[in-house]
């Protein structure tokens, strides 16, 4: 087995927090995101929690600035995003 990378050596990402309208489902919304290079995290009341490579940072913020889903704050760190859009941890099903 090979030994894990150590931190510095993993890929940097940035979390952005973002508000939406007009999406049902998750999978809506991962449809529409699907364009552009991100995973969606978490998804409730109208907000939610993207990540996105540091490379392709930029890029994202202004395709997000054109489309029905608008960036709202980001950071490093999902926790510092998930408290600025008001949303709880997510519980980890083991």
């Amino acid at each position: 087995m090979s030994k894990k990378p150590s931190k510095a050596l993993r890929g940097k990402r940035r979390w952005i927090g973002c508000e939406y309208e007009d999406f049902e489902t998750r999978k809506e919304l991962e449809d529409y995101l699907s364009v552009i290079p991100v995973k969606l995290y978490d998804m409730d009341n109208g907000r939610c929690v993207i990540s996105v490579s540091l490379g392709n940072y930029e890029y994202v913020k202004q395709k997000l600035a054109l489309g029905q889903v608008v960036s709202v704050t980001s950071s490093g760190k999902i926790k510092l995003v998930r408290e600025r859009l008001g949303l709880a941890k997510r519980v980890r099903k083991r």
